[in-house]
């Protein structure tokens, strides 16, 4: 796929895993954009993250060391891992809380590793 067109279609679906994030009671409004692109394909091609969304919570990820010491990181991501949209400074209760609630809304956890914009 061209970069432009990758570009907004990952746009689109970043904009889709806020929207889920901005419907948490307590954490929506500081629901921010992350990824919007994979890496760069063969043939100079590129692809947008993926549509899926399923939620991680992290407090370290390679190459990324939290500083905020408020919390945890949750993240919205595709089924590589890559964050499409993030929450810092989720608390340990609060990790309960919307996880129960993201899984009431048809959203699965994803447990592999994670990777955050830098």
């Amino acid at each position: 796929m061209q970069y432009f067109p990758a570009l907004r279609e990952g746009q689109r679906r970043v904009a889709a895993a806020r929207e889920i994030l901005g419907g948490l009671a307590g954490v929506g409004e500081r629901a921010m954009p992350a990824l919007a692109l994979k890496e760069q394909g063969k043939g100079g091609s590129w692809e947008p993250v993926g549509e899926e969304s399923m939620y991680a919570f992290v407090d370290e990820s390679p190459g990324f060391v939290l500083t905020d010491t408020s919390g945890s990181v949750l993240a919205l991501v595709d089924a590589g891992g890559r964050a499409k949209a993030v929450v810092q400074g989720v608390t340990a209760r609060q990790k309960e809380l919307l996880g129960a609630a993201l899984e009431a809304g048809g959203v699965r956890e994803f447990k592999g590793r994670v990777t955050l914009p830098v």
